[in-house]
């Protein structure tokens, strides 16, 4: 029965061995590479949270900054922030933050070059959205309408068509394109939700070219 049994063992033992002989190389390098992946994520995690806690505690500088209105200040954080940090969400919030002050400041110039970086380098689209927005107008306070007008026409997000579409009519209304203007504005107010109070300033652009909206036939049927 010993003998038996020392027969079985020593079969499936070969087994093993022509196993391994055949697939172990394979299997070894397998686990190597599941293993250096794994290894690489957690250290790409913690790379991530390294360098998000750091550029949060740049931001807070940049808004006690802010805060005090320096806008040199603020320039000088954003910008070490932006070289630094340029990948983390505070970047894209620190150059909005900056953008403002630097604007309040009249320093147009400065916010131009924040708010293209913003623009060209945020990663969430409600961010370059906004950043086009504002620098058009910038764009639009310093008569470049062509530049402005680039900026609110082509790709828009749809959560900002509205916005887009009135400050096209602000551009086009400043060139005298009065029809045109009124267009944009309409396009505006009608993509507006009523309980917002944006539109009542929209309507009031409207009214003030003569052209005050007027809700569509079929709604005001429905309405009655």
């Amino acid at each position: 029965m010993a003998s038996h049994l020392d027969l079985e063992e020593q079969e499936q033992l070969d087994q093993l061995k022509h196993f391994w002989a055949k697939f172990g190389n394979l299997i070894t390098w397998v686990l190597l590479i599941v293993l250096t992946a794994y290894a690489g994520w957690n250290g790409w995690q913690y790379w991530q949270r390294d360098q998000s806690a750091k550029a949060g505690g740049i931001y807070d500088e940049l808004d006690r900054a802010a805060q005090a209105a320096d806008a040199d200040r603020v320039t000088k954080v954003w910008a070490d922030l932006q070289s630094r940090y340029p990948s983390t969400a505070f970047a894209e919030q620190g150059g909005m933050l900056a953008a403002k002050v630097q604007l309040d400041k009249g320093q147009a110039d400065a916010a131009r070059a924040t708010l293209e970086w913003v623009a060209a380098n945020a990663k969430e689209d409600e961010y370059r959205a906004l950043a086009r927005l504002r620098l058009a107008g910038v764009h639009l306070e310093a008569k470049r309408y062509d530049d402005a007008l680039k900026l609110v026409t082509n790709d828009v997000p749809e959560a900002f068509a509205a916005l887009a579409a009135d400050r096209r009519g602000d551009i086009l209304q400043a060139q005298a394109k009065t029809a045109d203007a009124v267009a944009a504005y309409q396009q505006a107010w009608k993509a507006l939700s009523k309980d917002v109070d944006y539109r009542r300033l929209v309507e009031a652009k409207l009214v003030a070219l003569g052209a005050a909206p007027q809700e569509d036939a079929a709604a005001s049927g429905a309405a009655k």
